[in-house]
């Protein structure tokens, strides 16, 4: 497992940690997908259930595979393992990739604009500049757009533990940045 993915897994750990109580909870997941929702103001209804339905996942993966003792709670070494483990995980992300891409194109053109992309990455709670170096590792357009396709695969790689060097580690604060 590279550094890189343990460190950006641990950094989106801390973002999923709605409440800062040091463990993932159903309640973090509900907010959060409310918080994202909320950012998208021009998705359509299925758009916005799509994404409730990936966040409800992402947490039902997580506390199926990992909640042994049946408390309702994920600590940060639990997460690590799941979500860097492909064939425990990659279902879900696909899942949750295509519908955080599909909130940030609501007219389906292919297309996300940066204050969509950015809008949904701060309802995450992502920095600003990360999220700007982010979208400009992505190539965008001269109308300041990038493609779904290309944000999906980041999502995906985000979540690789052999990847590093990708678009996705300008996501983790740092020097970098």
């Amino acid at each position: 497992m590279r550094t890189e993915a343990t460190n950006r897994i641990a950094h989106v750990f801390t973002l999923f940690d709605a409440n800062g109580n040091g463990v993932l909870e159903a309640d973090d997941f509900d907010l959060m997908a409310n918080n994202v929702i909320e950012a998208a103001p021009d998705a359509d209804k299925a758009a916005k259930d799509a994404m409730r339905t990936a966040f409800r996942q992402y947490w039902t993966t997580l506390v199926t595979e990992l909640d042994a003792n049946d408390d309702g709670k994920i600590s940060y070494e639990e997460f690590e393992a799941c979500v860097l483990s492909p064939e425990r995980f990659d279902s879900t992300i696909a899942v949750f990739a295509e519908a955080l891409a599909a909130l940030g194109d609501p007219d389906g053109d292919g297309l996300i604009e940066r204050p969509a992309f950015v809008a949904l990455m701060t309802a995450i709670g992502f920095g600003r500049p990360n999220i700007d170096a982010l979208f400009d590792a992505f190539d965008p357009t001269d109308l300041d757009r990038i493609q779904v396709a290309v944000w999906v695969a980041a999502i995906k790689d985000y979540y690789a533990p052999d990847k590093a060097g990708i678009p996705g580690d300008l996501l983790v604060p740092g020097p970098a940045i």
